[in-house]
């Protein structure tokens, strides 16, 4: 486990999620991820070789990012996250033993939540953020209508963030964005493009 920066988390609030690359391919997508100032990186656990790359990614990338593990479903995963160097968990679902056990160790924990008592639940058992998913099934106007009654929860809406509508969730009151797919974008990853990775990085930070 390695030490969670509130810094890093702060300065660019997108968390990054890759599932399924090689290790190779993850570190040269985190190197242009860094370059173009990205702080979150989360590898998913159903990514091949999962824990091998994030030891990999730690190995270069301390201090310069926080990297996580997502898709976490049980306690046993969360340990061995974090024996490879995971220093935040990603959970689909309200897992009370996962957000119990990050929450009592002072390791930060975005839980899956979908409605609002979901979102409370997870909050309550000490999530340091919600993550709202799928947020494309709910869109900003969503997370500004829960927001409302929990202005005390701090909200990253994952899954359907994009370009033409992270200016809204961040308007709705969201406090930072979860995103794969759209990111990543994975025409250009196959074909090793890193340049043209870069520029579409680059818009997606000054968007934000």
């Amino acid at each position: 486990m390695k030490k969670f920066s509130e810094e890093l988390f702060a300065q660019t609030p997108i968390v990054g999620i890759l599932r399924g690359y090689d290790k190779e391919t993850v570190l040269e997508i985190a190197r242009t991820f860094v370059s173009e100032g990205f702080t979150n990186l989360e590898i998913t656990k159903n990514s091949p070789n999962v824990f091998e790359i994030i030891e990999a990614l730690v190995d270069e990338f301390q201090g310069k990012l926080n990297i996580g593990c997502g898709t976490v479903l049980t306690k046993k995963d969360t340990k061995k996250a974090l024996k490879a160097g995971a220093s935040f968990i990603v959970t689909p679902i309200v897992n009370k033993d996962v957000i119990r056990f990050c929450a009592k160790k002072e390791i930060p924990v975005f839980p899956g939540a979908f409605s609002p008592t979901e979102i409370y639940t997870a909050w309550k058992l000490g999530a340091k953020m919600v993550k709202v998913f799928p947020s494309a099934n709910l869109g900003p106007s969503y997370i500004k209508n829960v927001a409302a009654p929990l202005d005390f929860i701090d909200f990253m809406p994952t899954g359907g963030v994009s370009l033409d509508n992270i200016d809204e969730f961040k308007k709705a009151g969201a406090k930072a964005f979860g995103m794969g797919g759209l990111l990543f974008d994975s025409e250009m990853i196959e074909r090793k493009d890193w340049h043209s990775l870069a520029l579409h990085f680059r818009k997606f930070k000054e968007a934000l």
